[in-house]
């Protein structure tokens, strides 16, 4: 269990780690088993974000020239699904140099192009392939062991828990995905994360500032960064909640209010989704296809659309049919209408969505104006409020 603790809201919560972490751990002590021949009852585990994991080893086996162990999900005070499982990680020497990944029962396989790894690889995502790479390489490197190492991790629970998800609609049969970007899972409930982003809002009016920039997440923050340099570091991060950060945005006076994001994200917001979590509502798919539809999208077009999994691959179609464009200049509309119906038009509103691959994909009519207003404001301005 780790004893380490975040405050949200004046609720104490305890952190937990990720299964990417569980399944590095699993296969760092599994290795160490195989080439020592010792059960290894505990193994430690430096986590991307800093923190050492001392984790408790189980079911430990040696068959022949394999070895294999798990380490138990421990998702702290977070409501995740996967709380509790065991994560199988076994290994063996191999010819090959380095360490080869994959995935065994119960971890998702990627049956669909527009994933974080390729078809057909096992649903481990990057970060914890580093981890798992890492920890082997160490091991390996601490007992002088130069061949090749090959892991599979596994999850017993997982193609049940995959049932669960949204992964057999993204294009991952037959398990879970392994995840994590920090390696520790910091537990914050719904109510909790709509607060702070409040709080947030709220200081930012407090300090001075007329007008707000809102973004859903990284990707946001990034574009930001390169498209408007100066208001990366007072954007305010909205997770999936950008109906709570419209409220609370007249709540606190602001007198307008500038979003970025990828249109990932947004392109639900022109179909009036305000929660913008996939476990609440998707619809990206559908939006896209409605509105090609209404330009004169074919059935084949709209079917092809339909079966994306990512809007990116969304926006390639569309651009073959020539219909790029035209769409984004509706979803634009619809978005604002969306923004300014939330806010009941206490303030102008600006959109501007993005891809990485396409740029720039679409402006609603106050974004110059906010834009304007945005780099006269500041700090200085609580005197005049």
């Amino acid at each position: 269990m780790l004893d380490q603790y975040i405050y949200k809201n004046n609720q104490k919560l305890r952190m937990g780690y990720t299964t990417g972490s569980c399944a590095a751990g699993a296969a760092k002590a599994a290795v160490q088993m195989l080439l020592t021949g010792k059960p290894v009852p505990y193994v430690e585990l430096m986590t991307p974000k800093g923190i050492c994991l001392n984790l408790e080893v189980l079911d430990l086996r040696f068959a022949g020239e394999e070895a294999s162990c798990a380490i138990r999900k421990d998702a702290g005070d977070d409501p995740d699904v996967t709380h509790g499982i065991k994560i199988y990680a076994q290994v063996r020497r191999i010819q090959e140099p380095g360490v080869c990944i994959d995935g065994g029962l119960g971890v998702g396989r990627i049956t669909r192009e527009g994933l974080e790894q390729p078809v057909g690889s096992a649903a481990i995502n990057h970060v914890p392939r580093e981890m798992i790479r890492e920890g082997v390489e160490e091991i390996c490197a601490r007992f002088g062991y130069r061949g090749g190492i090959s892991v599979v991790i596994s999850i017993p629970d997982g193609a049940e828990l995959g049932k669960k998800t949204f992964n057999p609609r993204l294009g991952i049969e037959g398990g879970i995905s392994v995840l994590g970007t920090s390696g520790i899972v910091e537990p914050m409930s719904e109510s909790a994360l709509i607060e702070t982003i409040r709080v947030d809002i709220r200081m930012q009016r407090r300090e001075g500032y007329q007008y707000l920039v809102l973004a859903p997440g990284n990707y946001g923050l990034d574009f930001l960064k390169e498209y408007h340099p100066a208001l990366w570091e007072r954007t305010v991060k909205y997770s999936n909640f950008l109906g709570e950060a419209l409220d609370a945005a007249s709540e606190n006076g602001f007198r307008g209010v500038l979003l970025a994001g990828h249109v990932g994200k947004l392109v639900k917001l022109a179909g009036g989704i305000m929660n913008t979590h996939s476990r609440n509502a998707d619809g990206r798919m559908e939006i896209l296809t409605a509105h090609a539809a209404v330009l004169g999208a074919g059935r084949e077009t709209a079917e092809a659309l339909m079966a994306c999994v990512t809007a990116d691959e969304a926006l390639d179609i569309l651009k073959e049919a020539g219909l790029l464009e035209n769409v984004m200049e509706r979803l634009m509309e619809r978005m604002e209408f969306y923004v300014n119906h939330r806010s009941s038009n206490a303030f102008p509103c600006g959109v501007i969505t993005f891809s990485q691959k396409h740029g720039i994909l679409g402006k609603t009519a106050w974004v110059d104006t906010l834009l304007e207003a945005l780099a006269g404001d500041g700090p200085e301005n609580l005197l005049k409020t």
